[in-house]
């Protein structure tokens, strides 16, 4: 059972955009609208691209840079409170976090995007120059 579930979170830090269909499926069904389903799934998404993108980076270049993930987190998170509050004079956190996420879905969607590129370009050239 336990080997199940491991499989079944696997699969979805290896393809995150499974876990946002899936997501985004169970919430249309649950809440009927089309543009909340689409923010939820976003939102959990972005933790699944967050680790794929880890394990990108650590099955093409074979070393762990988790530390950057950490702190482009952290320095993303005080660039958007200081933007906030000078924009707005006040800092609304809720709003700050949501934009954060937001912007970090966009950032590690891409990124994740990138790395399957670049992983598959390097599969294929280590197969052509060993075949």
């Amino acid at each position: 059972m336990v080997s199940f579930f491991s499989s079944i979170i696997a699969a979805f830090v290896t393809i995150p955009l499974l876990g946002y269909l899936l997501v985004f499926i169970l919430c249309k069904q649950i809440t009927k609208k089309h543009k909340k389903s689409v923010r939820i799934a976003l939102d959990v998404s972005t933790l699944l691209f967050i680790i794929s993108v880890h394990y990108l980076i650590l099955a093409i270049w074979e070393q762990s840079f988790l530390w950057v993930i950490f702190l482009l987190l952290l320095v993303l998170a005080i660039i958007f409170v200081l933007l906030h509050w000078k924009v707005k004079h006040e800092i609304n956190i809720p709003l700050v976090f949501k934009g954060f996420w937001r912007f970090n879905f966009l950032l590690f969607f891409t990124a994740y995007i990138v790395l399957t590129v670049i992983g598959l370009i390097q599969s294929i050239s280590l197969f052509v120059a060993g075949g």
